[in-house]
């Protein structure tokens, strides 16, 4: 499954290379990309796993920087 979220307040480029390489080494998740610019992350995961990860994954992105949120 590929899900769009838009990233509310992330702060650099720096924050979204360390979100995607946190994120990427989650089980289960096939591809991640976050986009500076665009203030969006798309997620491509294991189906049957996909809220688990997503839920991990807005820790991850909590983690590299407290201000930033996941917009579910």
């Amino acid at each position: 499954m590929t899900k769009t979220f838009k990233m509310q307040d992330l702060d650099c480029a720096n924050c979204a290379r360390k979100m995607e390489d946190a994120i990427r080494k989650l089980d289960g998740v096939a591809e991640v990309h976050v986009n500076f610019l665009t203030q969006k992350m798309v997620l491509t995961a294991d189906d049957a796993r996909f809220d688990e990860i997503v839920q991990e994954a807005v820790k991850l992105v909590r983690r590299v920087d407290p201000d930033c949120r996941m917009v579910l």
